[in-house]
């Protein structure tokens, strides 16, 4: 089993939220093989949840694409519940907006479903040791931020999002109950960052840059 403990996996308790039914029985039935002591499977972030009121886990692998809730929120859900759970990302998406959230929330490993399933594993031992864990892909899209020195907030992410949206400051002030001050420090923080000359060169340049999904404007 590429050298991993199977010793390590006996003991724990193990979540994955997938909402691809044939993916997600695949991913049980292989950890189970390996040697994870108990694997609980959802097809929602509801069904999760719920069941992290009577069940602790010590480790929740998480889509970031679910049918019912975002993934950032589910993340911050999770951690109400159960403050102490490791929490690792597997996910297609290798979009610079998706690495940029993965970091803001702090989760403890991220990795690409391209990998191969051992992969989950050596992620699994290392979090439940305390270490963070990503895979290779995972960690040169990091390297490229920490280069760049380009690491927008959430609060600018989500002004980002609204101004390539087409909204007026004014707009956004509402929307996301912040002053018109404070809305105009942010766009001019995101053009110094984005090194853009205008909202249409911002726009460009965050999608670019992966800081915007095209799909959700």
């Amino acid at each position: 089993m590429n050298g991993i403990d199977s010793i390590k996996l006996q003991g724990l308790v193990v979540a994955i939220v997938d909402d691809h039914e044939v993916v997600l029985e695949g991913f049980r039935s292989f950890m189970l093989s390996s040697g994870v002591g108990q694997v609980e499977a959802f097809k929602t972030a509801h069904e999760l949840l719920n069941r992290m009121a009577a069940v602790r886990f010590d480790v929740v692998i998480v889509d970031v694409e679910l049918p019912d809730m975002d993934a950032a929120q589910l993340i911050d859900s999770m951690r109400a519940c159960q403050a102490d759970v490791r929490i690792v990302v597997h996910t297609i998406h290798e979009e610079m907006w998706v690495v940029n959230r993965m970091v803001k929330k702090h989760v403890d490993g991220v990795v690409y479903k391209t990998a191969r399933l051992e992969k989950l594993l050596e992620a699994i031992v290392a979090v439940t040791e305390g270490r963070q864990y990503f895979c290779p892909k995972f960690r040169k899209l990091l390297n490229i931020i920490e280069i760049n020195g380009c690491v927008l907030s959430e609060r600018e992410l989500e002004v980002l999002h609204e101004i390539a949206r087409g909204k007026s400051t004014k707009e956004i002030s509402k929307t996301l109950f912040l002053s018109a001050y404070t809305v105009e420090n942010h766009r001019r923080n995101l053009l110094r960052k984005l090194n853009a000359r205008n909202v249409a060169d911002l726009v460009v340049r965050a999608i670019t840059a992966g800081y915007l999904n095209p799909a959700e404007l």
